[in-house]
Parts: C-alpha cells; structure tokens; sequence
C-alpha cells in the first residue's frame, strides 16, 4: 500500500510538472496604456488633478465655442512672470490638429480621440535663471465631461500616458529627473502643466512650485477671453 501511494504521488507529481512545462515562460499581457515608457523617458513624478469651475461652464460645449484654437492666441506672450526676479521664457511652441502627435500611450490616446480631440497647443519654457523648466499643454476636446474624465483618469494613468515634450536647444527635462505635473478641466479644454528643475533634482525649501504653475497657467488666458466673447465683460 505505501509502495502503491508513493507511485501516486510521484505520476501526480510528474503531471504537475508536465503542465507547468507547457505553458512556458507566460507573460500577462500588457493592459492598453500600462506604462511603454523606457528609463530614459521624463515623466512626472507627481500629477494632481482638479474639476473644472462654474466659470467655464459657457465653454462647457464646444457647440457654442467652435472656433479653433491658433497658436498665437495661446502663447502670444514670450514670457511668463513668476515674480518681480523671475520669469519664464517661451522658448518654443506647437499647435497640433492630430493629438496624438502631442500625447503617448494607448490608453490617453484612446480616450481623447473618443473625446473628440482636435488639438493640443504645446508650449516649452524656461526660467530666466536657467533653474526651472516647465511645459503647457492645452487640449482641445468636445465637451465638459470629456474634459472631467480625461483629467480624472490622468490621476491613475499619467505613468503610463502623458504629453511628449517639445524639444529645443534652450530647454529639456531631463531623462529619469524629478517633476510635476498638474491637470485642469476648464469646460471643454484641458489645461497640463508640467515643471521641473533643469538638473532634475527635487525641489528643496527656495523651489516655489506653486508661483511656478500659477505663471505657466497664463496661457489659459486664451481659455478666459472666450468665456468673456460669450457671456459678456460683466461676467
């Protein structure tokens, strides 16, 4: 009996191995928008994300807002106050009708292009301290939920999604570095802004982040001055 059991277990044993030998080296496959992004790739560390205020809520279709975004009336100013010192320079700019030229990642350009993307206006900064760096991306989609859902998923999603970095000789993030992303709804566009130091450590007690966005959300502007065309001075 205790010979008989022993062969049971060693054949039970030896079918275990059979199985385990055919399924080979498996892999799960990859979720759409899981990260593709290689170590050399600058990405955010940090991404926060809010709603959009009842002041856009006239640009909450772009039925009423058809007019298309053009270069100039989003980053029509060379430069950016921060503080009396500091500023940022625009040091280059795009306006792209196919978002997916702006953005990366299956699952972002998935849901923009269901969000009706039609442009993505990009503009790269640098401070003229030559300390910071910091890029503004403005996403033009077709309406206010679209614009919520968009900045809501970027919450979970942004590793694995985000806006590709416009290059110039003047400015860059550096690959592996440390920054910060933030993203607004504001009706049918969404606003992202990205900054970082040149030299891509994370900010210590002198970085003023905060003054930072505050500057680099100037070009929303364009965004304020279309709320204005349709509601009036008064409002």
């Amino acid at each position: 009996m205790i010979v008989v059991s022993v062969v049971a277990v060693l054949a039970a044993l030896g079918g275990l191995v059979a199985v385990i030998g055919s399924l080979g080296n498996y892999t799960p496959e990859r979720q759409p928008g899981a990260a593709v992004a290689g170590p050399d790739t600058a990405l955010p560390h940090i991404f926060r994300g809010w709603s959009s205020p009842k002041l856009f809520d006239a640009v909450t279709d772009r039925a009423k807002d058809q007019r298309a975004l053009t270069e100039k009336e989003v980053f029509g100013q060379n430069e950016l106050a921060v503080s009396k010192k500091l500023k940022l320079k625009l040091v280059a700019k795009k306006l792209d009708t196919d978002c997916s030229a702006a953005l990366w990642g299956g699952t972002l350009l998935e849901q923009v292009s269901d969000a009706g993307c039609t442009q993505a206006a990009r503009g790269l900064y640098v401070s003229s301290d030559g300390r910071y760096v910091g890029q503004y991306t403005l996403i033009n989609l077709k309406d206010g939920k679209s614009a919520a859902e968009l900045v809501e998923s970027l919450k979970t999603l942004y590793r694995g999604g985000w806006m590709r970095p416009l290059e110039s000789p003047k400015a860059a993030f550096p690959a592996g570095g440390y920054s910060e992303a933030g993203g607004y709804a504001l009706g049918h566009y969404v606003g992202l802004v990205w900054l970082g130091r040149v030299d891509g450590a994370e900010p210590g007690p002198k970085d003023d982040y905060v003054s930072l966005t505050l500057a680099l959300r100037g070009a929303e502007k364009a965004v304020y001055r279309r709320v204005v065309s349709i509601t009036g001075p008064s409002s």
